[in-house]
């Protein structure tokens, strides 16, 4: 049985890659050139899971793709480590004093700009998807405009590559969460890591009452992001990531954070599967 993944971007993405080494089983590709086309792929029922990048070791946190999860209801039921690894790319026989141009998910541009600020003359140009890119420049045979992207990419669209591993931060790592419309239910024994959201009264030490209810319930917070409500004005949703070892110290904790919020909400519960 093949199994429909929505990946954003293109086969050659990094998003793609996170397939081929997320998946053991046979898996089809629905490409979507953003996340909302995405998301409107699981709802539909065009595929059947979907990756979707959720935060980057340098750029932090993609806190538009948790409101997309949260909006649409949908479950985190895994996530994936990328180690990326940024190339520049251009025809072959090309070298990077006949690039005139960069086109490049901003992403991909944001972490290679130490690299990219030694060739000033160089125009940057903000791109939906680094593969893509990579595909119109072989389709169309642009020369003097180069992509970043990985060394895949750079394989399957025939590329050269003219400067290897121009990111800033070598060891820079972006973070996939595995998405479906239905949770996926893992024996308690397997979870250790949990995306929740929640929304506290406006007033003080409200926020603070619930870390401490984290920190009392053994909880490691990893990751906390406030994102203003749009309908009510000075207030915010909290969307949090913690990780335990134990079920039950999480199961008090949500308990009590079910009491203490004015609205509280799990958006996932999985393994944690950091390096």
């Amino acid at each position: 049985m093949t199994t429909k993944i929505a990946i954003q971007g293109i086969k050659g993405s990094f998003h793609h890659q996170v397939v081929k080494e997320y998946f053991t089983e046979n898996v089809e590709i629905d490409e979507c050139l953003s996340f909302e086309e995405l998301v409107d792929s699981l709802i539909a029922g065009k595929s059947d899971q979907a990756v979707m990048a959720i935060e980057n070791s340098i750029a932090g946190p993609i806190i538009p793709n948790y409101a997309l999860i949260d909006k649409n209801n949908l479950h985190i039921i895994g996530e994936h480590y990328l180690s990326i690894h940024q190339n520049l790319m251009a025809l072959r026989g090309q070298t990077i004093e006949d690039i005139k141009e960069v086109h490049s998910h901003p992403m991909a541009l944001l972490q290679c700009m130490d690299f990219l600020k030694t060739y000033p003359n160089i125009k940057l140009v903000e791109d939906k998807d680094t593969a893509e890119t990579a595909r119109r420049i072989q389709e169309k045979q642009l020369t003097g405009i180069a992509a970043i992207g990985s060394k895949v990419a750079s394989e399957m669209y025939d590329l050269e590559i003219i400067a290897p591993e121009i990111q800033t931060i070598k060891n820079n790592m972006t973070r996939f969460v595995i998405i479906k419309k239905q949770n996926s239910f893992l024996p308690e024994s397997e979870i250790n890591r949990a995306s929740i959201k929640f929304e506290l009264d406006h007033k003080r030490g409200s926020l603070a009452a619930v870390l401490n209810v984290m920190s009392d319930c053994k909880l490691n917070l990893t990751k906390i992001q406030s994102l203003p409500k749009i309908e009510t004005p000075w207030k915010y949703s909290f969307f949090v990531d913690v990780t335990f070892e134990k079920y039950e110290d999480y199961a008090k904790a949500k308990a009590l954070l079910n009491i203490m919020a004015e609205y509280f909400k799990v958006l996932g519960e999985y393994r944690n599967t950091k390096p």
